[in-house]
């Protein structure tokens, strides 16, 4: 008997999934420690979209034809 293939999960799929989570069934503090690992989240975000931006940037300086 085989066992079943591995479930591959997508890219996002988890983050989605926690936006439909119903938040009604959270307390206060939970709702606070989420909000904070949220706030964290979006922060390493802008981050890498900064490194991104960066290293295109410096490819663009390094590959763009100069004017003599």
């Amino acid at each position: 008997m085989e066992e079943p293939a591995e479930v591959r999960i997508g890219r996002g799929q988890r983050l989605a999934e926690a936006f439909r989570e119903d938040l009604e069934l959270y307390g206060v503090a939970e709702l606070e420690e989420r909000l904070e690992m949220l706030q964290a989240e979006a922060a390493r975000v802008k981050a890498q979209i900064d490194r991104k931006r960066a290293g295109r940037a410096a490819a663009d300086a390094l590959f763009s034809p100069r004017a003599e």
